[in-house]
């Protein structure tokens, strides 16, 4: 339940205290209950507005819920709301409220590769989540990451569909010019996995792949830091002992089928379509080496968030509500459909739904079930970026110190979006920062350069 929801319900805390959701106490019990998303939105703009302004007049009129409650039960919650109207015009306030902030641009083109990791990003348009938040928004299928890159620099799109670690390097003047970029949203987490043709089905050990040619999506991706993670904590030195190729996606099939790679860490419907043709086969998901990892992100350029604020926070909004309803697995296989045909993914419908129910052929005989083989939460993590500048500089991308946490709170917009979150009614972290273990190793994002230490397999200085 959303703390905007049911300020006149005498059971309901209008303050927090525990769970950021209002629907568990103590905060433990909320973790336990699942991710932030599983919360259910307010069912409408008109209603999320008006426990906006109700709960802002309660918490002035009763800033202390015992009062509340006990003005609540002695005259119901129909003769507060009209004692409250007579002294504070709430619809007038609402109606005020819903106006500030409408989009200064409506017609809006965003860029997207296609694949899976998109998919909040493509799913708005089909399924009206755009159209929702007042915008009219053109989703763009693109051919590659540097394409992407270029067409949102150079403003043909306003906003994009990136790898998370793409506007982490423009900014930085990685591979690119400088210019400011900021995530509000991560778009999948999971979601990847290694593929590897049928002819390698007897070399499931990494330590026998050296001298095998390697497909990734792009130089700064989740898919390179993974997969030279993968390869490193198993002796092998991914710029010694393999070749690593950036392929777009969409081409990767084709190639493994030509025999041009050996494998790929690529986007769950590349891997599951390499399966679908008969081609290539499942090695590991990308969850087994960080289960949680961020994979792509919603990211915009600086230039648009200041000079449209109001369209970005709408455009944000609108991908942050469909993330909502892509986490939630009885809604996947509708999602499938709508984003199948061949204006958006170009894919068969029976790979989609393998890749997001988690019910797959893994291209061995087998049939296996994860749930989170793909997931969806848009909570930027600031520990997700500096994990990645981490990689970048073990990898020689970043030479010299690095002030990890300056970076990551300049691009990885994590206060904006859980304010916009609350705003929604959803229930995000309370914080930014948060440690995990990537294949068994501890991070702690307060410590990077000690973690960047402990790697015996990098680039040379």
């Amino acid at each position: 339940m959303s703390t905007f929801d049911g300020p006149f319900d005498v059971e309901r805390r209008l303050t927090r205290h525990g769970c950021v959701c209002g629907r568990h106490h103590p905060a433990p019990e909320h973790d336990e209950c699942g991710r932030a998303l599983r919360c259910e939105p307010a069912a409408s703009d008109e209603k999320r507005y008006a426990g906006v302004v109700a709960s802002a007049v309660m918490r002035a009129v009763f800033p202390r819920d015992a009062a509340r409650r006990a003005f609540l039960k002695s005259v119901g919650a129909a003769t507060a709301l009209a004692a409250l109207s007579q002294f504070f015009p709430i619809r007038t306030a609402t109606e005020a409220f819903a106006d500030t902030g409408a989009p200064e641009k409506k017609d809006l083109k965003v860029g997207f590769i296609p694949i899976t990791c998109a998919t909040p990003i493509i799913m708005a348009a089909p399924l009206g989540f755009y159209s929702k938040h007042g915008l009219n928004v053109e989703v763009v299928k693109t051919a590659g990451w540097a394409v992407v890159r270029d067409k949102t620099i150079n403003r043909e799109y306003d906003a994009s569909h990136m790898l998370a670690p793409m506007p982490i390097a423009i900014s930085l003047g990685l591979g690119s010019n400088a210019v400011p970029f900021a995530v509000p949203a991560i778009e999948n987490i999971n979601g990847q996995g290694i593929t590897l043709a049928l002819r390698h089905k007897d070399k499931r050990n990494p330590a026998d792949w050296k001298g095998m040619k390697f497909a990734i999506p792009f130089d700064y991706s989740m898919h390179n830091y993974l997969l030279r993670y993968y390869l490193a904590e198993h002796g092998v030195d991914p710029d010694a002992d393999v070749q690593l190729r950036s392929v777009p996606p969409p081409e990767m099939v084709a190639n493994l089928r030509a025999d041009n790679i050996d494998g790929f860490l690529a986007p769950d419907n590349i891997c599951q379509r390499a399966i679908y043709d008969g081609v290539g086969f499942l090695h590991v998901l990308s969850k087994e080496i960080w289960d949680g990892h961020p994979c792509c992100s919603f990211a915009a350029s600086k230039d648009f968030i200041t000079s449209a604020p109001n369209s970005f926070a709408a455009l944000t909004r609108a991908i942050v509500d469909a993330t909502s309803y892509a986490s939630k697995p009885e809604n996947r296989k509708e999602i499938a459909e709508a984003i199948a045909p061949a204006n958006y993914l170009n894919a068969p419908t029976t790979v989609l739904e393998q890749v997001l129910t988690g019910t797959y052929a893994d291209g061995l005989g087998n049939v296996k079930t994860d749930a989170r083989r793909v997931d969806f939460d848009p909570f930027p993590w600031q520990s997700f970026a500096v994990w990645m500048l981490t990689q970048m500089k073990r990898w020689g991308q970043i030479k010299g110190d690095v002030d990890y946490k300056m970076i990551a709170e300049q691009i990885y917009l994590a206060t904006d979006t859980r304010k916009l979150m609350a705003e929604m009614g959803l229930a995000p972290p309370a914080h930014s920062y948060k440690s995990f273990s990537v294949m068994g190793r501890s991070f702690d994002p307060d410590k990077p350069d000690d973690y960047l230490a402990g790697f015996k397999i990098r680039k040379a200085s």
